[in-house]
Formats: C-alpha cells, structure tokens, sequence
C-alpha cells in the first residue's frame, strides 16, 4: 500500500484528506507542521506528500526545500494544496520541487485528478 503524508496546521482539512485518501487506498501519515513532516521522513520516506504552504514552526515551501534535499527526497510526490493561488507562489512552489498544485477547498475529484496527473494512481 502506498503512503501519503498528510501536512496541514488544519485538523480538519487533514480529516478531509485522510478520508478522500485512504478511499484511493492510501496509508496516511499526519504532520501538522514541515518540522514533524520533516521528522516523519526521516523516519520513512512517503510516496506522496500533500502539503500546506501556511503553518507554524515550519512553512511548506522550507519543508520541501527541505524533502528534496535529503537521500531519497527526490522520490516522493509533492502536492501543494494551498488557499495561495498567486503566480508567484505556484512558480515558487514547482521551482522548489512540487510535482502539482492544488486550491483550497478541494475535493475527491481534484485530489484524485492531481494523484493521477503525477502517476500515483
């Protein structure tokens, strides 16, 4: 079964994902920040990560920064799932590694489109 960590400051919105993932049969791992997310790889790298940009103690743009410098960061597959949706910070993203980008509020269509776009499903 494949992994996907889970990062958002939200317990809600990573309630959300857990259920919309583990429907696509996803394990799920929860962060609610880059630094636990970034203790979570280290541990074990994911298949796939869905990532906040806005959250305490660590941002999701450093802990990718972060992800992909590591042995192995390269693997896993980044998603971006982030209320900023400026130009700025999408370019921003995917230069610093993202594979996708998704809007806030997403749904299980949306998620499973980008999981799809990336080869994960």
């Amino acid at each position: 079964m494949k992994t996907c960590l889970v990062v958002d400051d939200s317990s809600v919105i990573r309630k959300v994902a857990r259920r919309i993932l583990e429907g696509m049969n996803f394990e799920i791992i929860e962060a609610e920040d880059g630094q636990q997310a970034l203790d979570a790889c280290k541990t074990s790298l994911p298949d796939a990560v869905l990532l906040d940009w806005n959250m305490p103690v660590m941002d999701g743009y450093d802990f990718l920064k972060a992800l992909r410098r590591m042995p192995g960061g390269d693997r896993p597959k980044v998603v971006f799932c982030t209320t900023e949706n400026d130009v700025v910070h999408i370019a921003r993203a995917l230069s610093a590694g993202a594979n996708e980008y998704i809007m806030k509020p997403f749904d299980k269509d949306i998620v499973e489109a980008k999981f799809q776009e990336v080869g994960l499903i």
